[in-house]
């Protein structure tokens, strides 16, 4: 009997399940334990493994992350089969040379921290780069833009769009979130950062006096005490704008299901999941027109091509005014279209990554 082929998840960042990383480990795991593959044997990378072990059983085995496995003397030396380091800023490393997968979110690096190349993240990230076998990219973005800056080795690329967390809307019925809203509000949820672009939204509503609008995310970040606060209080919003802090994904899925309309003004993504998750409930999306987001959005999203406010408030009521004039049908379509973003396809076609290199 052949052995079967070992595959070893670098999913450290699963411990962080609000993050953007931490949801993608976490989904991609799930989607390639659905799969329920007989010819490849997967091994999860965590701090924490009795939750998952508890969740997936011994369809996984489980190895346990150590600050120390980031230093080249106590490197993982076990030579699994493939490697797949699941988020682009990773540190830790395989003592070997050893197939490698590496999967690309995005260089907002090279905007956020520095774009000397010679500076340690940039280094660091065309060293994952060159030891790569295979290189998967979370959307055509993170692809052109990891090409403009970087050197890529001519291994084979593979563009695998992330799924939707939603896929199956598991509210109850009369779910009630910790901080209730009154009225109409939009909505938007994200790390409280410059790149998120919170600030945008406090102006532009200013001229739209028949909305609230709810943030949901880690509001103690230092861009939420300065810019964003002092943007609510330069308006006298301080009654319309609402932080709800980090929510349950009951309260997050309330929030989805009640606002009037999603609004996502972020300056850069590698992909953008809450919009699809806003279309998941057939909901009108407003999203900035860069980076991946029109590929999230495609046909079905509003766009802001700049962020004044009065244009941006300009988009909305235009873009209201056209949903509620046809609101059944065209929720329907962006349910549909946020059915296209799947959690099975996107496990799938990674496990096929793994099968390339292990044929």
């Amino acid at each position: 009997m052949s052995r079967i082929p070992s595959i070893f998840l670098e999913s450290h960042n699963i411990k962080n399940p609000y993050s953007g990383f931490g949801q993608f480990n976490y989904c991609l795991i799930k989607g390639i334990y659905e799969a329920q593959i007989s010819d490849l044997a997967c091994t999860i990378y965590a701090k924490r493994t009795a939750p998952l072990q508890e969740e997936f059983g011994d369809y996984f085995t489980y190895k346990k992350y150590y600050t120390l496995h980031r230093r080249n003397p106590f490197r993982i030396r076990k030579k699994y089969d493939v490697w797949h380091c699941l988020n682009q800023n990773i540190k830790v490393e395989p003592h070997y040379d050893i197939p490698y997968v590496l999967t690309v979110h995005d260089v907002n690096f090279i905007d956020e921290v520095s774009s000397d190349l010679q500076h340690e993240s940039n280094v660091r990230f065309q060293e994952k780069l060159n030891r790569s076998h295979a290189i998967t990219y979370i959307s055509k973005y993170a692809q052109e833009s990891t090409h403009r800056y970087f050197n890529v080795p001519n291994v084979p690329e593979h563009i695998i769009y992330n799924g939707n967390p939603l896929e199956t809307i598991t509210l109850p019925e009369n779910h009630t979130p910790k901080i209730a809203v009154e009225g109409s509000f939009l909505y938007s949820i994200g790390e409280f950062s410059a790149r998120k672009n919170f600030h945008s939204l406090v102006d532009m509503l200013a001229l739209l006096p028949e909305y609230k609008l709810v943030l949901s995310g880690n509001n103690g970040t230092e861009y939420a005490r300065t810019t964003l606060q002092e943007t609510i209080e330069k308006h006298h919003l301080q009654d319309r704008v609402i932080l709800t802090g980090k929510v349950s994904e009951f309260d997050k899925q309330y929030y989805l299901q009640q606002c009037t309309a999603f609004v996502f003004p972020s300056l850069r993504e590698g992909f953008g999941i809450p919009p699809i998750e806003a279309m998941r409930f057939g909901k009108p999306v407003f999203i900035s027109n860069n980076t991946s987001l029109p590929e999230v959005g495609g046909t079905h999203a509003f766009y802001w091509d700049t962020y004044d406010p009065e244009y941006m408030a300009t988009i909305v009521k235009e873009g209201l005014e056209k949903y509620f004039k046809n609101q059944e049908v065209l929720s329907e379509e962006y349910i549909a279209h946020a059915r296209r973003f799947s959690w099975t396809t996107a496990a799938q076609q990674y496990i096929e990554v793994y099968r390339s290199l292990t044929s």
